[in-house]
């Protein structure tokens, strides 16, 4: 029951920080940039993709879903069968909604962002930004809400774990 409960504890934590990530690039981060100088703009977007693969991100990012399976089969394995269903549902919903849609969409996005050479003339800035912010932002949105209803699938499997821990 330790490690069931160490597993649950440790899902919340790395669901909760990839929502919170992903949920700051929308609240903040593009907002602010979308306001500054479009040369600015993609100088910065360029410095946050190549810095923001690290030992920091990666556990949140790649661990969730495991961390939530490994949760889901432990549950199930103890006879917490209603706590394992929530659990399972939100490991399936990041990895595709929010792991494999940042792979599939987001990351390519940020590897073509590196490459553009910014422009003096800020009005074809302006155009590459334009271009890339709003796609972006679209796509970033929805691994929120993804990332947002994992989050809560995982409250739900720990309040169905309280009865049996509590």
């Amino acid at each position: 029951m330790v490690l069931l409960t160490f597993s649950a504890l440790l899902s919340l934590l790395l669901t909760g920080g990839i929502f919170g990530f992903f949920y700051a690039w929308v609240c903040s981060t593009m907002w602010g940039l979308d306001a500054t100088d479009p040369r600015v703009a993609i100088q910065a977007m360029q410095a946050m993709n190549a810095s923001v693969r690290n030992a920091v991100f990666a556990p949140a990012f790649f661990g969730t879903p495991f961390a939530l399976a490994l949760t889901a089969g432990l549950a199930f394995a103890t006879g917490q069968r209603a706590a394992a269903l929530p659990f399972a549902a939100a490991a399936v919903i990041y990895l595709v909604g929010g792991m494999v849609l940042t792979m599939m969409v987001n990351v390519p996005m940020n590897e073509a962002l590196a490459t553009v050479n910014i422009p003096d003339d800020i009005d074809a800035a302006r155009v590459i930004w334009s271009e890339y912010s709003s796609t972006w932002q679209l796509w970033n949105q929805a691994r929120t809400v993804v990332s947002g209803v994992a989050l809560l699938l995982c409250g739900w499997g720990l309040l169905r774990l309280m009865p049996a821990t509590g």
